[in-house]
Parts: C-alpha cells; structure tokens; sequence
C-alpha cells in the first residue's frame, strides 16, 4: 500500500474462474473491475484458474493488466472432472497463491467465482490477507449453481437436501439415479464452499437475490459481512440510438439451455403474434431442438452462435427489443445492463436478480409466468412509443446504478474498510 498526491494505492489480487478474451459475463466483470481499479491508481494483477488440457502456468496479459493463466488438467469424465475442479484445484490452486502472496505481498485478495472462492479464502488467511469474494451466482447454495429441481418443475429447490439432490440429480447426470450415491461428496462439497465463503472478510452478492438468498440458505454466513454491489459496466461505449432500426427484429442473447428458459420463446413469440425475425446469439445444448421447432413453426431465425462482446453489442444497436425469457433464478444478467444502457426494449421474466435492473412498465417489462412474457412481447411489438419510453428509462436506471466507476468506487471502499480492521481469524 502506498500514498501518492493524497491518494492510497492498493495492491489488489484478483483470482477468477474467467477472463477474456474468451470468456463470459463473470470474465468481463471481473475485467471491467481490474481496469476500473488500474484507472483509480491502484496496482492490480490476475491469477486466472484454467481447468483444461494441461497444468502449468503462463503468463500473458490482456489490456495491459498482468495475468497468470493457472492450467490444471481436467479430462471429461464425470465425477472424476468435478473432483478435479473442485477439491484438488482447491489444493494445488491455495498452495500456488500462498507462495506467490509470500514472494510478493499483496493487500487485498479479490476472489471472483466458485471455483477460485475456496483456495482465496484459504491461502489468506495462511498469509494474513484480507480476502473479499464475490457471488455471481447461487453456487454456495446449490451444487449446481442455478437452484433448479428439474426442468419441468414450477418452483425453486428449497434446499440442497438429500431428498432435493435424489430429486434434480436424474435430469443433471448421466448417470441418472446410479449417481444417488454421490450425494454425501456433493452435500460435502457444497459445506466445504459455504464454510470457506464464511471466512472471508466481505461477500459482495452481486444483487439484492443473492444476497436474500445466501442469509437465507447458507446459516455459515449469519455472522458474515455482506454487501451487495452490481457488477461494473463501462457506459462510455453504450450510448442509446437515436433512431430505431429500420428492419424490426427480436434478439435473444444467451446460452441456449433450460435455466435460460429458452424453451419459452418461440412458442410465446407465436402466442404474441409477433412476426419479425428472430436473431439468436449463443449456443448451448437445447439448440438442435430449437432449430427445428423454428422450422417447423415457420419462424424466421439467424442462428449466430456465440459472438463476441462487440458483435453482441452491435446486434443490440440492431435489434427492436430484447426478449429474456429466463426460467432459472438469474443473479445480475450482463445482457440485460448492456441491453438497457443502449436503450433496447426489454421483455423478461421476473426471476432472481432481474429486478434490479428492470423496473416493471418503467425500464422494461417483467412477466410472472410465460404467458404474461408473451403478452409482454405482444404489447411492446404492437406499441412504439411504449418501446421509446422503456428503452430511455432503461438508459437512465442502467447509468445510474451500474456505471463502472461508481462500482469500482464502492468495491474501493469496502477493500479500505477490511484493511482498517485487518483479517479475521476466528
């Protein structure tokens, strides 16, 4: 830590499940934050965990920010790949950190997602560290990280109990009932990452959902600080268009699975009559699916694959609105804050963290059920003005509560809070 022209300067730690250039909206965030971070003063390197084809370390950087690529190798075979990414990354991972910590100090250690949480928190406290950890998502109260039972069930699993587990693991394995016997290892598994989440100095909950949801599911953390704080978004290149596009279309942008409720959209684009194309940004494993039943339903669709955040960014700049018909509790959608910054008339459903973002027949519109999405979809395709006056509230929320500077700062200031009063041992 040093004090240059009145200002403190940090050394700030990273550790991430993901960063660009490939990677999704947790890898952005998290890129988003270290750049906020270098612009504030403060000193900032990456420690990035690679489950892939080999171990080993590399060094690279991107922007300009310093980054150790951590390489394990995790081979695809179940079971044994969630062992692999789990308790022995844990391990090697903590092991790497602490030498690195007592070879060059840092002052605050940010871990940023699931996997990289637990070998943080660990190699911390050995160095006497502060550690901050943020959730993107539910991880530490279901071991699956989204809180479905199954894909056709109306309601949230309340719980991460065996009879939950007996009841979601058929629809999530392979192995169908034969991996019942797995569940005491994940039941453990999902203890050990509440337990260590609990020993960080701060949990910043990315929405007001997570944060709800970790006081109520995760008793570990009733004595732990949380805060809740959006991920940071650069507006500079987000400006709203002044005019509509000349070619009306709906653009969904996501991965193409059950949590994304994707199974939703073209049926409630038919029940909404609405005819413009559909433009599809993503993939996933329901897309074989999805192709046909376009075909069938006769629905005009580019499948585009993932793209790039710019290629996203400018079929947003293209499109008429935004439909997001998510079925899983969603934390804080990097495409719906990027979507309403630029003025994109948004249809979504109500879950997780949605609401902090879109305000209902205020910033977009929020439907309870899917048919109120289509209803939804049916009354911004039908109504112009309504889109003008959604997109522009959308616009004015988005830069109010999400711009990145105003993020970073907060993030600023929670790191200046734990280094007033030091790690926590008990």
């Amino acid at each position: 830590m040093t004090h240059v022209n009145g200002m403190t300067r940090r050394r700030v730690l990273l550790v991430t499940d993901s960063f660009p250039p490939g990677s999704g909206g947790s890898g952005w965030s998290t890129f988003e934050l270290a750049r906020q971070l270098r612009q504030r003063g403060h000193h900032v390197t990456v420690v990035h965990a690679m489950p892939g084809k080999e171990d080993g370390l590399h060094q690279t950087s991107y922007d300009g920010i310093d980054v150790t690529q951590f390489r394990c190798h995790v081979p695809n075979v179940p079971v044994v790949r969630n062992v692999l990414k789990n308790e022995r990354l844990w391990s090697t991972l903590a092991r790497y950190l602490v030498t690195r910590l007592q070879a060059s100090p840092v002052d605050v250690v940010h871990a940023q997602h699931v996997m990289t949480t637990v070998p943080a928190v660990r190699a911390g406290r050995q160095c006497n560290v502060p550690v901050v950890s943020t959730v993107r998502d539910y991880w530490p109260v279901c071991y699956w990280s989204d809180l479905i039972v199954e894909p056709s069930a109306p309601n949230l699993c309340p719980a991460c109990t065996v009879g939950g587990m007996c009841r979601c693991i058929p629809s999530r394995s392979a192995l169908g009932r034969a991996a019942w016997p797995l569940i005491p290892y994940m039941r453990h598994n999902l203890a050990t990452k509440r337990r260590e989440l609990a020993r960080a100095q701060v949990v910043v909950a990315v929405s007001t959902a997570i944060a709800r949801d970790l006081r109520r599911r995760a008793p570990e953390l009733a004595q732990t600080r949380i805060e809740t704080i959006p991920n940071p978004v650069d507006m500079t290149t987000l400006e709203p268009n002044a005019t509509p596009p000349e070619q009306a279309s709906v653009l969904y942008a996501g991965k193409l699975a059950v949590n994304k409720g994707v199974q939703f959209l073209l049926p409630a684009l038919d029940a909404a009559n609405v005819d413009w194309p559909l433009v599809v940004i993503g993939d996933g494993p329901m897309r074989s699916q999805l192709e046909a039943d376009a075909t069938r339903r006769g629905r005009k669709t580019r499948w585009l694959g993932w793209r790039d955040r710019a290629e996203v960014l400018t079929a947003m700049r293209g499109a008429t609105m935004l439909a997001f018909p998510s079925y899983g509790p969603e934390s804080l959608s990097r495409v719906l804050i990027e979507a309403s910054a630029l003025g994109l008339p948004i249809a979504a459903m109500d879950t997780g963290g949605t609401g902090d973002i879109i305000q209902h027949d205020v910033t977009g519109l929020l439907a309870s059920s899917p048919e109120a999405f289509a209803r939804d979809l049916g009354r911004l395709a039908g109504d112009p003005d309504l889109r003008a006056r959604l997109g522009a509230g959308a616009a004015a929320h988005a830069r109010t509560h999400f711009e990145a500077s105003q993020v970073a700062a907060r993030i600023e200031a929670v790191y200046a809070s734990v280094l007033t009063t030091g790690p926590d041992h008990a």
